[in-house]
Formats: structure tokens, C-alpha cells, sequence
């Protein structure tokens, strides 16, 4: 896990936040893989940052540079196909929140 290296404010952050189901993940990883590596050739991204814990509850949060690439990657095929698999498959409950990042800091030793 690493820090998405992004740009100075503003941009935007897509925060999903799911909660596994308790079935097998059949396709699971390659496809989470297969996202991120499609979500970082679209124009707009900026990072991305995810973590999911022994429960099956996850947070990732992806960069952008603006609302509308956060859109051209929502209406994706290959990630409105991972999103129907998802619904179906892999999450009980999700919610994705879209927010404007206006300010941010850091600290490293």
C-alpha cells in the first residue's frame, strides 16, 4: 500500500465503500486488478488508495481531476460489467460518495 502521489487541490475523490459478501469471490481479485489497472489509463486519474479489512469491509478511494472523467469511468463497459458482477456476487452493501478535495497536508518521517 502506498500514498496516491496527487496533485496540488482541487481535485476529486471517489470514496466506495463496501462490505463483502460471505460467498466464495469467484473472479474477484483479477477483476479488482483488471479496474485498477483500466482505471489508470483513463484521462482524469490521479491515484488511488484501498484497503479492506479480515471482515470483508473495504474503503477505496480514487483521484480525479474532474467530475467529468469521474463520469466517462462510471459509464466504462468494463467497469459497468464489474459493477452488475459486484451487485450480484461480491457486495452486500456498497455506497460511493464523490467530493471535491479543496485542501490537504501531509507528514512523513
Amino acid at each position: 500500500m502506498s500514498f496516491a502521489n496527487t496533485p496540488a487541490p482541487p481535485y476529486y475523490a471517489v470514496i466506495f465503500t463496501s462490505q463483502r459478501t460471505e460467498t466464495d469471490a469467484k473472479g474477484y481479485d483479477s477483476t479488482a486488478h483488471l479496474m485498477v489497472k483500466l482505471a489508470s489509463k483513463q484521462d482524469g486519474f490521479l491515484g488511488l488508495e484501498s484497503s479492506r479489512d479480515q471482515n470483508g469491509l473495504g474503503i477505496t478511494v480514487s483521484y480525479w481531476e474532474s467530475l467529468e472523467a469521474i463520469n466517462r469511468w462510471k459509464e466504462h463497459i468494463s467497469h459497468q460489467k464489474a459493477q452488475e458482477k459486484g451487485k450480484k456476487d461480491w457486495y452486500s452493501a456498497y455506497i460511493t460518495r464523490i467530493c471535491k478535495v479543496e485542501r490537504d497536508y501531509s507528514f512523513s518521517e
